[in-house]
């Protein structure tokens, strides 16, 4: 009885020694935000949106000089001006502020909601890429590093798919080309040149 629990041991020894190691799980890392965004499509995207909201930001960014300048003439103009003029002054400063602060919090919103929607639309096509790069690869799990509040502490770059999905993207998705400038007119042909007559 003995010998069979000392031999079945063994046998039980020999199998787990024999039997493969399991394979190492694979991990990843990426920055989703800078992944969209680095994309063609993302790129393209960014630059409709700053072409889309510079103006309104440059009547911002107005608004907010001429207030300075109004502050800047009250301190200015505290000996000198009258009750009057420093009330209106005051008021007028009162108003543009509250004024600005409303226009700015609108503006922060837009921008806000706009690029939410570049990334939702842009954010799906990007999930289709990682989950084939990491089902080609044998990638077990991501961890998208790009939110602060993410538990990640210290990843190696060497882990990072960021790029490689970048460039996977812009294969799966082509960024259609610029359009093509209108050819210059081409000159109009010179009348052919009158017969010259010679004189009897």
């Amino acid at each position: 009885m003995t010998k069979n629990i000392v031999f079945l041991a063994a046998l039980a020894a020999l199998a787990h020694a024999q039997a493969p190691a399991p394979a190492p799980v694979k991990i990843a890392t990426i920055h989703v935000q800078n992944a969209i965004m680095s994309t063609q499509d993302g790129q393209k995207a960014a630059q409709a949106l700053q072409t889309k909201f510079t103006p309104r930001k440059q009547v911002l960014d107005k608004k907010q000089s001429d207030l300075q300048a109004m502050q800047s003439q009250l301190r200015a103009g505290t000996a000198t001006m009258s009750q009057a003029a420093k009330d209106k002054l005051n008021r007028d400063i009162d108003t543009g502020t509250k004024a600005l602060q409303r226009d700015s919090e609108d503006f922060q919103s837009e921008v806000q909601a706009a690029e939410g929607q570049i990334m939702s639309d842009l954010g799906q096509k990007v999930m289709e890429v990682i989950q084939k790069f990491t089902s080609q690869n044998g990638i077990a799990l991501v961890v998208d590093v790009s939110n602060p509040q993410s538990p990640v502490l210290w990843a190696d770059a060497s882990i990072d798919i960021t790029n490689e999905i970048v460039k996977q993207y812009d294969q799966a998705h082509p960024a259609a080309p610029p359009p093509a400038a209108p050819a210059a007119a081409k000159p109009a042909a010179a009348p052919p040149a009158a017969p010259v007559t010679k004189k009897q």
